[in-house]
């Protein structure tokens, strides 16, 4: 089985900073990193470490090639991961004492792929395999069409959160994972949450399932002392993917997302903070 991840790549300027910034401050920083971001970098990173076959789907500009490399030591393929002339898309975040952050993106070469680029990609596929999908790229209700039609699971993180964005991609949407205020927006604009798989993650309150004619799963959140929650919904994502991917069911899915996620924010950083399937072994043995 594989993991397809038509997804953005980021170069993430991260600040520490004494509080998030207020409406017109100018703060100064207490620290600073550079490093490999992006939604769809950071679900393609935890799904491969989490043991998945993963093959990325995306765009850097020429003075990002080393993020494609990186992404390419973490065990990602990237072989459908282009290099234009429209700069590489970054991320500013800014992260205070208590872990929160506040993130401003610029897509940049994450809106490069096509269709034609997707349908390129996804000619290996095979039923079973899986499709993600986040909001930070273009193509991504073609993706997910043509996807379906092959038989795909369609994973859908609905961030940032825009309900276009769903709408276009709900038909043909296996699962939807979003946030519990971005679960909120779509049930008001469809009036009640749509039939479909749907993963809702609560941050310290853990992670819920719900699944049309079945019980909802809920995963309690492990605790631990969080140092950078910048990635921690990627990271349950792609460790969620992959654990299906393996064949795990639900309730083991869910778990050991929830045992990832809990691991990489007790490290600062994105991508870089991905544990490996033997991390969270060892996490979950513990527990």
């Amino acid at each position: 089985m594989a993991i397809y991840n038509l997804g953005s790549i980021n170069i993430d300027h991260v600040y520490s900073v004494p509080h998030l910034p207020r409406p017109g401050e100018t703060l100064a920083a207490t620290g600073y990193a550079m490093g490999l971001g992006g939604k769809g970098a950071n679900q393609s990173v935890a799904a491969a470490r989490a043991g998945a076959r993963t093959l990325h789907i995306g765009a850097v500009g020429p003075e990002g090639r080393w993020a494609r490399e990186m992404l390419q030591g973490y065990g990602v393929d990237v072989s459908h991961v282009e290099v234009g002339t429209a700069p590489t898309g970054h991320a500013i975040i800014n992260v205070d004492p208590g872990a929160e952050n506040a993130i401003v993106i610029f897509a940049g070469a994450n809106r490069s792929p096509d269709a034609a680029t997707a349908k390129a990609a996804l000619v290996g596929s095979r039923p079973g395999d899986s499709l993600l999908l986040q909001n930070e790229t273009s193509a991504q209700a073609e993706a997910a069409a043509l996807a379906a039609a092959r038989g795909l699971r369609v994973v859908y993180s609905a961030a940032p959160f825009q309900v276009a964005a769903v709408r276009a991609v709900l038909d043909h949407a296996t699962m939807l994972v979003m946030n519990a205020g971005e679960a909120a927006e779509l049930a008001a604009a469809f009036g009640s949450l749509p039939p479909r798989d749907i993963v809702i993650t609560r941050g310290a309150q853990g992670a819920e399932w719900l699944s049309p004619g079945a019980e909802p799963l809920f995963v309690p959140a492990f605790r631990v002392i969080p140092v950078d929650t910048t990635g921690a919904g990627d990271c349950f994502t792609g460790t969620l993917a992959a654990a299906l991917d393996a064949g795990a069911d639900r309730a083991q899915a869910m778990r050991r997302a929830a045992a990832a996620a809990a691991i990489q924010v007790t490290r600062p950083g994105a991508a870089l903070a991905m544990p490996t399937a033997a991390e969270v072994d060892a996490f979950l043995s513990d527990q």
